[in-house]
Formats: C-alpha cells, sequence, structure tokens
C-alpha cells in the first residue's frame, strides 16, 4: 500500500504541473502571437520562431476600403516600401467605399491562399466572417483603422480623439475662443466616431463657440465638400464665420477651395491628417488651411507592415497599437516647398516611426 500511494503522489503531482502550466499560459491573452488559439498561423510546426530566411517571399494582401487621396497613396507606398524590403509582394484589393465588396475581396484574398493579410478601415460588421475565416487558415491579419475587436487580430489606429483635440484647440486660440465656425464630418467610420468624441468635449468646453453648418459625404469626399461648402457661404456672409473645422483632409481640400475660390480670406480651416498634396496647401499663404494633426501616412504603412511580419516570426504583439500624431502648422514650416518627406526637419516627431520594428528585421532586410 505504501509504494502505491507514492504511486499516486506522484501521479497526482505531475499533473498539477500541467494544470499550472497551462494557466500560466493562459494568462498571456492579451498578446496576439502566430501561434494562439484565436486561429492565427504557428510560425512552424512546432509552434516556434520562423528562421528569419523563411520569412521572404511573403504575398501580402492589403484589403481597402477607399483608396481616395493622396493620404492613401503614400500608406500604400508606405506598405509597399516596407513589404518589399523585407523581401516579399503586394497585392492591392480596393473596395470603392463599398463594404460588401470589401468583404468580396477580403474572402477573394482568403481563397487566393495570400500567407497574411492587412485590412485598411472597414468595419466588425462587415469583416468578421472574413477574418475569421483567414485566421481559421491560419493566415496572420493586422489592420489599420477598422475596430475590429477580434481575438487574434492586432488594430493599429491613429491617436483620433488627440488629432481632434490638437486642431480645435488650436481653431479656438486663433479665433480667441469665440465665432462661428462650420464642422466637415461624416459617421460611420471608427476614426471619425473617436473624432467626434473629441468635437463634443470642445464644444462644451467653448460655450461661445458655435456650430452653424454642418455636413460630410465619403463618396466623392473633395467635389462634395467644396459644393457644400459654396452654398454654406452664400448662406453665412463675410464676417459671419471664423473658421471651419475638416476631420479628413480630403474635406478639408473640398472646403478649402472654396472658400479660397469665394475670396473669404477671414475664414481659416482646420484639418486632419497629411499628405504631400496638405502640406503645399498649408504653406501657401493664400490657401485658408493652416494647420493640421498627422500620423505620417507613409510610417502608418511601415508600422502595420512591420506587425504583421512580427506575426509571421512567432513573436508576441498587443491587440491594439496606437500610433502618436503631431501638430503641422503653417509658421513652423519654411518659405520654400517641401515633401513631407523633409517634414522632421521642421515639425518634431514627425516620419521615421521605429514601431513594430525589432532587430531580428535587420537580417531580414539584407
Amino acid at each position: 500500500m505504501g509504494k502505491t500511494k507514492r504511486v499516486l503522489l506522484l501521479l497526482f503531482a505531475v499533473s498539477l504541473a500541467a494544470m499550472l502550466t497551462a494557466c500560466g499560459a493562459n494568462n498571456k491573452a492579451g498578446n496576439n502571437t502566430a501561434g494562439n488559439n484565436t486561429g492565427n498561423a504557428p510560425a512552424n510546426q512546432n509552434g516556434q520562431a520562423s528562421s528569419v530566411e523563411s520569412l521572404k517571399g511573403k504575398k501580402i494582401a492589403l484589403i481597402m476600403q477607399f483608396n481616395t487621396g493622396t493620404f492613401s497613396a503614400q500608406y500604400i507606398a508606405g506598405v509597399k516600401e516596407q513589404v518589399e524590403k523585407f523581401g516579399g509582394t503586394v497585392t492591392i484589393f480596393a473596395s470603392d467605399n463599398d463594404l460588401s465588396k470589401m468583404a468580396s475581396n477580403l474572402d477573394n484574398a482568403i481563397n487566393q491562399k495570400f500567407d497574411g493579410i492587412l485590412i485598411d478601415h472597414g468595419n466588425k460588421q462587415a469583416l468578421q466572417k472574413g477574418v475569421e475565416k483567414a485566421l481559421q487558415q491560419k493566415i496572420p491579419v493586422v489592420a489599420f483603422d477598422a475596430a475590429l475587436e477580434i481575438p487574434g487580430v492586432t488594430d493599429l489606429q491613429q491617436d483620433d480623439q488627440k488629432m481632434a483635440e490638437m486642431t480645435l484647440e488650436k481653431l479656438a486660440q486663433d479665433i480667441g475662443g469665440k465665432g462661428n465656425i462650420v464642422k466637415v464630418w461624416v459617421a460611420g467610420f471608427a476614426p471619425m466616431e473617436r473624432r467626434q468624441v473629441a468635437y463634443q468635449e470642445f464644444l462644451k468646453k467653448y460655450p461661445d463657440i458655435k456650430e452653424v453648418a454642418a455636413f460630410g459625404n465619403a463618396n466623392n469626399p473633395q467635389l462634395d465638400t467644396q459644393a457644400q461648402m459654396e452654398s454654406v457661404l452664400n448662406k453665412y456672409p463675410k464676417g459671419e464665420i471664423a473658421a471651419v473645422w475638416a476631420a479628413w483632409d480630403e474635406f478639408a481640400k473640398g472646403a478649402a477651395n472654396a472658400i479660397k475660390k469665394a475670396g473669404r480670406t477671414e475664414i481659416k480651416l482646420y484639418g486632419i491628417d497629411m499628405s504631400d498634396e496638405d502640406l503645399r496647401m498649408i504653406q501657401d499663404k493664400t490657401n485658408p488651411w493652416v494647420a493640421s494633426a498627422a500620423v505620417d501616412p507613409t510610417d502608418i504603412g511601415r508600422v502595420q507592415v512591420r506587425y504583421l511580419y512580427q506575426l509571421f516570426h512567432g513573436d508576441q504583439i498587443p491587440a491594439k497599437v496606437v500610433l502618436e500624431p503631431v501638430l503641422v502648422t503653417r509658421d513652423k514650416l519654411p518659405e520654400q516647398t517641401i515633401t513631407t518627406a523633409e517634414l522632421s526637419k521642421y515639425v518634431q516627431g514627425w516620419g521615421s516611426s521605429k514601431q513594430g520594428y525589432v532587430d531580428w528585421m535587420k537580417e531580414l532586410e539584407q
């Protein structure tokens, strides 16, 4: 009997150790890995980190809700640049602001057996089924500005509330905390909803700043905004509007064109996002656009790719990555025209982000 008891005690100790090990592993649920139980693919058959050399030649699908304007063009350039440095290729699936088409594009990418998927905008309702299918097939997914909140998927987002706060505070400062303003904004997009939160708080903070008009359309945004802004300017003659706040650079471009065309030099414009075209407009002293808060769109693309490759490598990555913005104002810029590639010389914190970059990537880039 004594021998039997010793055997039973030994078996109990082994079982207890196994249970504790499993609990310890489950406590890491806040991070995504390429081999977790949410469906992301293990880096190799043993669930261990892949060799760096094996990560070359990956085929990446970029699923975009829309690819309108120069911001999107520079974002795509960042994605392509980083993937090509890592020895891979990118195929772009444009969805023309049609969520049904975006879901279909995602399904097509899965069926074509891409190695990894990047998502640009969209929402959980449209994409959850497809994303979960990708994870089940061990295809890692990293999203930007989609607010998917699906286990196993890392969501990148700009600090939208902070960007809105930066531009709105600059607006309030420039108009002395009082006056009529126009808002150009549209519902239905995760980053827009976050920016709207800051805008509502702004109106509470500055009761003497009044919104007299609000509009916005994500379809053909620049031309639609220009037409609607022209109507607002006709309704409110000179001196009755102090400023315009545009929650997207495509909106800002349309509003700026209308204001400039009407000769309404008393109106200043404040936007969000930044591209080379936007920067040229802000530098133009005859243009009403005087400030914008943004993250370098090229950097966004690079950072998103780096986190996808971390999943390929078997690294643990956070479920949410927040990209820090900066405020770009005309008074900080030089007289000569510059591009966003040169902006870091004049605006601290712009460009050259190292977020998502880890040491083993140096070997991959060789």
